[in-house]
């Protein structure tokens, strides 16, 4: 008989339906079933394409006497962290602070308001590799619980309070200097792997300290920063983490080299990558680049979109039980799909016989970029038979952080590439996120499955599909999407504010164990660091200087961290430096759509992080464009940076030698 999270619309927590755990959804019911039994709450937070959750439940979950054990001890809580990520941000900080690491599978332990007093990650059915087993967690956990609850409680008080401190504004704040991305990118630089790309193991992609050393490229002409983000990119487009058949990017690599993948699928990684190599392709024009880009956006477009436009979540790493099944290869099943021409795929691809994953291969590129296009055809004879096989379960869930954060790339895409495809693609998922996950009072909900919307909008949300609606205005300058990402910045600034920056939930969200305010940018960028580059961009467009106020502050407070600690600000580093160098504000009153408007816009660079730009006939109501006519009835570019504007130009010449100077 199914236990309660078979009525759940997160596909994670419906994998779990038919544990013998007496499983609870977080909820009203759950929390008060702690409180009148008094039991501890065991949570277990993962996701649907994680391997390593997918382990502790058969082992663990689907074991009659673990599950007696939870049943009877405790409330065992299940939560999708992509539906509840404001959850797993709390608790997976307080299981950081218990054990200096986290991760997921997520397994804490609670007290029955909501206190965290242990914790940890995966744990096995039997005690390995200096872990104990998750039975004897349990126990222990038991025995303490009713011999020494005061201690648990006072560990409790203080994970809280820590929690608390965390989010607490720095009170030290000095004034913003270009000396902090000074000192951030040569940290950044010097823990660089000049041999593999990339930083640390497992590699992670790290999109927004790409992003960040790009500007520096752009804005001082730092060679040294290009030079490391050519070498990243290209280390990930070689690698295995990249699908080299069918396109898009794995979730990170087990090895310093890329080679073998954790072979799950990500929207918001192929999401940051594929914009990352748009922009750098913009800057370089190496062909490369833009053909992993479209590669990876034509991927989300063919097999993680929903008929009606929203963006699917994920994909498995798992099919038939093991873990990359569905992308390795043979040696023999090589010959026997592509014939006489094998032994050119193979020696390109670094096929061997005893293979680079338990005995076979993942696909790496060893050739020439150039020769790469010659392989198409026996590409596409392997994705063919590829679909034989049986794919990895995908996890449906829109959510609309995520969704923002595609849009933003698809939309650009089309803008930089001239891509009608792209813009009518970002248009149809814009149209789909405003219909569905707009509600009537005009804020958001956070994630939509099956035809319904659930959840309150959560901060990156707002914050990612503002973003998004940005970039596609962008590349239509059709007014309608401004206006929609005006709305919600309003909604944001209404119901998100925190004296620094903002919090991640609205003031009339349910009550958590703290309020959370998370400012690091992880595998996504936080809410805050989007909503500062936010802020920074329609201060111009709105012409609100006090937005930008509202920006330096949370700037001013993340300061000191970012130069200690910049791998994980990537994204506030990228605000920063916005701030700092001040946009250009480049307001082009004319019809968008006719020749001489278009002849303006084409002399302004493809990738434009320090242009902020609007267009429209001079009725049009933005801001930016408002009171600034035709000169002599003729498309008209005026041209302003800080807090000084030049004189209105009417060519393409004038305007370039405006913006070179």
């Amino acid at each position: 008989m199914p236990n309660r999270l078979i009525n759940e619309a997160s596909p994670y927590l419906r994998q779990h339906a038919h544990n013998p755990v007496d499983w609870f959804p977080w909820g009203p019911e759950a929390l008060q079933k702690a409180k009148d039994e008094d039991k501890p709450i065991f949570l277990s937070i993962g996701y649907a394409a994680c391997h390593w959750c997918h382990v502790m439940a058969h082992e663990s979950f689907e074991d009659p006497k673990i599950a007696q054990i939870l049943n009877e001890h405790f409330v065992p809580i299940k939560v999708d962290r992509e539906e509840r990520p404001e959850l797993d941000a709390i608790y997976i900080q307080a299981v950081q602070m218990l054990t200096g690491s986290g991760g997921w599978p997520l397994s804490v332990f609670l007290t029955p308001d909501g206190k965290p007093f242990f914790g940890g990650t995966y744990f096995p059915p039997v005690p390995r590799h200096g872990l104990p087993s998750f039975k004897d967690v349990l126990l222990r956990v038991i025995d303490a619980w009713q011999s020494q609850r005061h201690d648990i409680q006072r560990a409790g008080d203080r994970i809280k309070e820590a929690l608390q401190r965390q989010i607490a504004p720095n009170k030290f704040q000095e004034e913003l200097s270009i000396e902090t991305l000074r000192l951030a990118r040569d940290k950044i630089i010097s823990q660089f792997d000049d041999t593999h790309g990339g930083w640390g193991v497992p590699r992670f992609p790290q999109p927004m300290v790409l992003e960040f050393l790009l500007r520096r490229y752009v804005s001082k002409g730092d060679q040294q920063a290009l030079a490391v983000v050519l070498k990243g990119l290209e280390a990930m487009a070689r690698g295995g983490i990249y699908d080299q058949l069918g396109g898009g990017f794995h979730r990170y690599a087990v090895d310093e080299a890329w080679v073998v993948p954790h072979f799950e699928k990500m929207l918001y990684d192929n999401a940051q990558l594929a914009r990352v190599y748009l922009h750098t392709w913009a800057i370089t024009g190496k062909a490369y680049l833009k053909e992993i880009a479209t590669e990876t956006i034509d991927y989300v477009l063919r097999e993680m979109t929903h008929p009606q436009g929203g963006f699917y979540s994920s994909q498995d790493a798992d099919s038939e039980g093991e873990e990359g099944k569905y992308y390795i290869w043979d040696i023999g099943e090589i010959r026997t799909v592509l014939g006489a021409n094998a032994s050119q795929f193979i020696s390109s691809y670094g096929i061997t016989p005893q293979g680079n994953f338990q005995g076979k291969n993942v696909l790496t590129f060893r050739g020439d970029w150039e020769e790469r296009s010659l392989l198409l055809p026996m590409k596409e004879a392997l994705f063919k038979k590829r679909q034989e096989r049986v794919c990895p379960l995908k996890d449906e869930k829109v959510l609309v952080s995520w969704n923002g954060l595609m849009l933003a790339t698809i939309a650009e895409a089309g803008r930089i590439l001239e891509n009608a495809y792209y813009k009518e693609k970002a248009k149809e998922n814009a149209e789909f996120l405003l219909k569905h996950l707009r509600k009537p009072n005009g804020r958001l909900w956070h994630f939509w499955y099956g035809g319904y919307p659930k959840g309150e909008g959560l901060l990156d949300d707002y914050t990612n599909l503002i973003d998004g609606l940005l970039e596609l205005y962008f590349a239509t300058f059709e007014p309608q999407w401004f206006e929609a990402a005006k709305g919600l910045l309003q909604e944001v600034l209404k119901h998100f504010s925190a004296k620094v920056g903002f919090y991640d939930t609205p003031e009339d969200y349910e009550a958590l164990v703290i309020r959370p305010r998370n400012l690091y940018d992880n595998a996504v960028p936080s809410g805050n660091s989007t909503a500062t580059l936010l802020l920074i961009k329609f201060s111009c467009l709105l012409n609100q200087p006090s937005l930008r106020d509202i920006a330096r502050e949370s700037l001013k407070e993340i300061q000191d961290l970012l130069q200690q600690y910049p791998m994980a600000f990537g994204q506030w580093l990228s605000a920063m430096d916005l701030e700092l160098e001040s946009p250009w504000e480049i307001a082009v009153v004319g019809d968008p759509h006719s020749p001489k408007t278009k002849e303006l816009l084409q002399t302004l660079p493809l990738y434009w992080p320090y242009l902020i730009v609007a267009v429209g006939m001079p009725d049009n109501p933005l801001p930016m464009l408002k009171d600034r006519p035709f000169e002599g009835d003729t498309p008209t570019a005026y041209v302003c940076k800080g807090s000084v504007c030049q004189a209105p130009v009417n060519t393409a010449l004038e305007l370039k030698k405006l913006l070179s100077s």
